[in-house]
């Protein structure tokens, strides 16, 4: 029983160390957190003013419509989308989405880098700069 003292302490400790990290986002995470990127439209992309969905939707599932119509091209041969709106699309990365949204580096890059994403869209495809 002598060491009860001991064994307080180092629980009280031991509990320090495993919620420090909880106690410090909780008081300084907001403020040293980055913020989120806001991508710049393009001209064409303000033009049309809708894109194949809504824009939440496409934040979150843009890379899911791109394997889908990845798959259907390669796999199918269908070339067309019809979107929820009705408006049927090209199923093309190239023709369709960069068309509204060519500035690469300010639309697709940001996002991408403040998530720490990586794409592989540009193993197969060119940017818009290079075809040209």
């Amino acid at each position: 029983m002598n060491d009860k003292n001991k064994i307080i302490a180092g629980l009280v400790i031991f509990f320090v160390v495993l919620l420090f990290p909880f106690w410090f986002n909780l008081i300084f995470g907001a403020a040293g957190a980055a913020k989120a990127p806001e991508p710049e439209l393009t001209d064409n992309a303000k033009e049309a003013e809708t894109c194949i969905a809504e824009t939440d939707h496409m934040r979150t599932e843009h890379m899911q419509i791109l394997d889908q119509w990845r798959d259907t091209v390669v796999r199918d041969g269908k070339r067309i989308y019809k979107a929820e709106n009705g408006k049927e699309y090209e199923a093309s990365l190239s023709n369709t989405c960069m068309d509204c949204h060519s500035n690469k580096e300010e639309f697709c890059d940001s996002c991408h880098n403040y998530t720490s994403v990586d794409p592989y869209c540009w193993d197969c495809h060119t940017y818009p700069e290079e075809t040209e």
